[in-house]
């Protein structure tokens, strides 16, 4: 009988060097997509798939992110005396019931995944998750969800795929196809960030991970990869190795990698127009900008 995927890691310990000088007083994952932050739709991704422990891996200078998830009273109770019962609702939504969410440190920056190892006591002996929130994906249903439900039938170890092109391989684990199911693909192997003449396909790993707590005794005995750092990809590809299933899944959706400053500009335009209140005057003033921007040029 295979067990529900309850559990959820969220690597957030990272220094989020690329957004200097905003994140040397803010975590990274509380900088916002128009209102909310981005470990908000990480969060509301894992509740949409059935997540009900969330387990964060972080560092020091993170207090703002575990304040994020507390309780507000004082807030709360200004807002309910102006009878704001819509913002009350969307407050509702950042609180975590106590019990529901833990807090580890990694004390040294060794990779994504020494960070999920360091969760290994919290997962104990069942599958879990793995949600990395710099890849926000905007999908009719959430990526997680839609792995949850194909891991149902599959068990084994899941990765999130999608396609880039082959000069991009070279910053993600790519999968070596053993059969192509269209949505789903089984796994031969996984390379970590190769060139682009050894890319074994177009078929790239990206933030979201049901695993296997044999990957956790994996991370236990292999040795550094590529960066010196533990690299989640081999612990994973020795699970093939030792003749357990793998697969790559092809969700439905559209990544954006928020982790860089093009692809958190990029998902703020997307979300801007999406957002009914907001859409139709952002599109009119990106209308107007582009018309300025040809007449100068």
């Amino acid at each position: 009988m295979k067990r529900k995927v309850t559990k959820a890691v969220f690597p957030v310990a990272g220094l989020g060097t690329r957004f200097l000088p905003a994140t040397k007083s803010i975590p990274k994952e509380i900088m916002t997509l128009v209102d909310r932050p981005l470990i908000q739709y990480a969060i509301d991704e894992a509740r949409a798939a059935g997540i009900k422990e969330f387990i964060f891996v972080t560092s020091r200078g993170k207090g703002a992110l575990e304040d994020y998830f507390d309780h507000a009273p004082e807030l709360e109770n200004s807002l309910r005396k102006k009878k704001k019962t819509d913002l009350l609702g969307i407050l509702k939504n950042t609180n975590m019931d106590s019990g529901a969410i833990a807090y580890i440190r990694q004390h040294k920056a060794l990779g994504l995944g020494h960070a999920v190892w360091c969760a290994r006591r919290l997962i104990a002996n069942e599958p879990f998750a793995v949600i990395l929130p710099d890849d926000v994906i905007a999908a009719e249903k959430p990526c997680l969800q839609q792995m949850v439900e194909a891991h149902a039938e599959t068990g084994g170890c899941m990765v999130a795929a999608m396609e880039v092109a082959p000069e991009k391989a070279s910053a993600y684990g790519v999968l070596d196809v053993k059969e192509d199911m269209g949505a789903m693909v089984s796994v031969n192997g996984m390379v970590e960030k190769p060139t682009a003449e050894k890319a074994p396909s177009n078929l790239a790993v990206i933030g979201r991970y049901i695993l296997t707590p044999k990957v956790l005794n994996n991370l236990t005995q292999i040795k550094r990869g590529a960066g010196g750092e533990i690299q989640l990809t081999d612990a994973i590809a020795k699970e093939i190795d030792e003749g357990r299933d793998v697969f790559g899944y092809r969700f439905r959706g559209q990544r954006f990698d928020c982790g860089s400053k093009a692809g958190y500009l990029q998902a703020t335009v997307a979300f801007g127009l999406a957002r009914e209140e907001l859409g139709a005057e952002f599109a009119q003033y990106l209308d107007e900008m582009a018309a300025v921007r040809k007449a100068a040029q």
